[in-house]
Order: structure tokens, then C-alpha cells, then sequence
């Protein structure tokens, strides 16, 4: 198997079957120019494909990649939606400003406000798989943690333990001064996103495979999942999107955009109280960033889920 190699100013749109398809941007005239910056950011570097040993150690690898790039078929008992794990961390888990593996392995065990305890590098895969994937947690000790880890790893050979990375994460953006307009970000939306998320935020589908994500729906990310965060998505959408568009939004776009795309129903919150949206808010999202999980928003209440 070999891994496909993604430049980060030239992504193209990469399906799991192989297919592909470029971006074509119609209007471009909201698109902002990013300012020209005095010093390139040197970013860690993760191995290249070929100085991945052919031994027992190099396999675990390649299984983690596939898993990585092919979540949901490959791991179809673990992931209760449409999407994969490359979906979140652009180019394979390689991208700085995307949450790249390289960046996120050497900062574990950490403590996350998320659960109230200090995390395992594993354990914040499982969350993964219940919150992102909408799935069930593998078992820690399970096959496909254990794959999924050894190719996180193997990225960030030499990376230094501890050390706050350039590129780790998506980077704060932070919120506008006149907050965010969930109508300007429809018109965002409808200009620079449904061309591959679709009118409906249903994404693309080859066959049964989607090789867009969606974004909203039964198949998309659950109302625990991170990206629910309004900054978390503002973030990833300015350094990330469009794709091989980066920055190219402004941040108040970025942040409209992402309030509309959470605007919308998705699965339930796996930690819903009792039945309760209000409880499982004040417990779990009332000081979880900027969200509209538990809020109303034109008549209608936010996180009620969908199936």
C-alpha cells in the first residue's frame, strides 16, 4: 500500500476509492489576500513514507494509516457516521494548522477539562470515536487503537515530548468584535462551501463512500464532538478551507460560517442527561467555548439531535 502524498498549497479533493475532484471557486469576491508575513514559520517535519521500516513495526503503521484515511470502512463496528479521522486532520494527520498527529502524540498523557481527567493518548482516540465518529470507543488495548497510535508515533519521529509545536492544533481565531451573524454565514456558506458540502450540508457520496464530508445530519459529527464549537470550527475553516484556499476567508467570515454550519441538527450528544438538552447544556456546554447546543435560534431549539 502506498500513502498518497497531499502538498498543502495544492490539496486537491481526495476520496478514499481513489476518486478525485479540484475545487472551483465561482465567487471570489469576498475572498481577502493574506498579508505577507517577515518570517516563514518552520514546521516539524514528519518521516517520508519511504523510511518506514518493512518489518512487524511498519505494518502496525500502514494498518494505522488505513484506519486513519478509511475510518469508516475499516472500522465500520467503531464509527456511527460518514466520516474518518482525515476528515479533521487534513493530508493524513501530516498538516500543520490542521490538528496534525505529529503535533497532538508527544503532549500526551495530558489532563483535558473535557472529561476531568488526565488523558491517555488513547483515551483521546476513544473520544474520538464517540464524539467525532458518533461511534463506540475500541478498547484501549484494542487493535485499531493500538494501529492508530503506532502511525500517530511514527509521525512524529524526532518530535520533541511536551513541546507546544508550531502548526499543533487549528490555530485561535479569535471572535470578532461584532460576534458572528449566522445569515451572513449562510451567504458564506452557499459561495464558498456547498460546491463540495452541498446545498444541505449532506456532502458528496461515490457509491456508499462519502468523499465529501457532511457537515450536518445523521452522518455528520455529534453535538459532544469539538468541532460543535463554534471557535473550534472558525479555526479550522480559516486555516484549512476552502480546500488549497487557506486564509483566504476572513476571520468574520470564518466565524459566520461556522455559526451557521452549527446551526443545524446532528446526532445527540452521547452524555445527554436524563433526556434533557437544558441539563446535558449547563453540565456539559454552557462553558465549552462558543456553541448553540441548548440555545434557540429563530424559534427553534439547538440540540434536540437527529438520527
Amino acid at each position: 500500500m502506498k500513502f498518497l502524498s497531499l502538498a498543502p498549497l495544492a490539496l486537491a479533493l481526495v476520496s478514499l476509492n481513489g476518486y478525485a475532484a479540484q475545487t472551483v471557486m465561482d465567487d471570489q469576491s469576498e475572498l481577502k489576500i493574506p498579508a505577507a508575513t517577515s518570517a516563514k514559520v518552520e514546521y516539524f517535519q514528519a518521516p517520508a513514507e519511504h523510511e518506514l521500516p518493512d518489518n512487524a513495526f511498519g505494518k502496525l503503521v500502514r494498518q494505522g494509516h488505513s484506519l486513519f484515511v478509511d475510518t469508516k470502512r475499516q472500522a465500520p463496528a467503531y464509527v456511527g457516521n460518514g466520516l474518518n479521522c482525515s476528515n479533521c486532520h487534513l493530508d493524513q494527520g501530516r498538516l500543520p494548522n490542521s490538528a496534525p498527529l505529529w503535533g497532538a502524540y508527544p503532549m500526551y498523557p495530558a489532563y483535558r477539562k473535557k472529561n476531568d481527567k488526565v488523558n491517555t493518548f488513547a483515551e483521546r482516540l476513544q473520544g474520538c470515536f464517540e464524539f467525532s465518529m458518533n461511534g463506540k470507543p475500541p478498547a484501549a488495548d484494542g487493535p485499531e487503537i493500538s494501529a492508530l497510535s503506532a502511525y500517530a508515533y511514527w509521525l512524529a519521529t524526532k518530535a520533541p515530548i511536551g513541546v507546544e509545536l508550531p502548526g499543533r492544533g487549528y490555530p485561535e481565531v479569535k471572535q470578532p468584535a461584532k460576534g458572528y451573524d449566522i445569515a451572513q454565514g449562510a451567504q458564506v456558506y452557499k459561495a464558498q462551501c456547498a460546491v463540495c458540502h452541498g446545498d444541505s450540508g449532506q456532502g458528496q457520496k461515490v457509491g456508499q463512500d462519502y468523499v465529501m464530508p457532511p457537515l450536518w445530519g445523521k452522518d455528520s459529527y455529534n453535538w459532544g464532538a469539538g468541532m460543535h464549537r463554534i471557535n473550534t470550527a472558525a479555526s479550522f475553516i480559516q486555516y484549512n478551507m476552502p480546500l488549497g484556499k487557506a486564509q483566504s476567508l476572513s476571520d468574520q467570515q470564518a466565524w459566520d460560517v461556522a455559526a451557521f454550519i452549527n446551526s443545524h441538527e446532528r446526532p445527540q450528544d452521547p452524555r445527554l442527561i436524563d433526556g434533557s438538552v437544558e441539563k446535558t447544556r449547563v453540565k456539559f456546554h454552557a462553558n465549552d467555548g462558543v456553541n448553540l447546543y441548548g440555545q434557540t435560534v429563530d424559534g427553534v431549539l439547538i440540540g434536540q439531535g437527529i438520527r
